[in-house]
């Protein structure tokens, strides 16, 4: 598995147009989750560092 960042080059500024975007892929390159936009790469990477440092014991709530 990868991240993946990028920007977001569809739609207008107010819709995400030039944001950065996180996307997680499989080995198959296949997306198994992605993030929402951000103005800041600093604050897409940062996302990115939040996701990996969880782990087994990060409950899972269902609602």
């Amino acid at each position: 598995m990868y991240f993946e960042i990028y920007r977001q080059t569809r739609g207008i500024a107010q819709t995400g147009k030039g944001q950065w975007r996180w996307r997680l892929r499989a080995g198959n390159n296949e997306t198994i989750a992605s993030g929402e936009a951000y103005v800041n790469k600093a604050d897409c990477v940062h996302a990115i560092s939040l996701i990996k440092g969880t782990h087994d014991q990060t409950p899972v709530k269902e609602i």
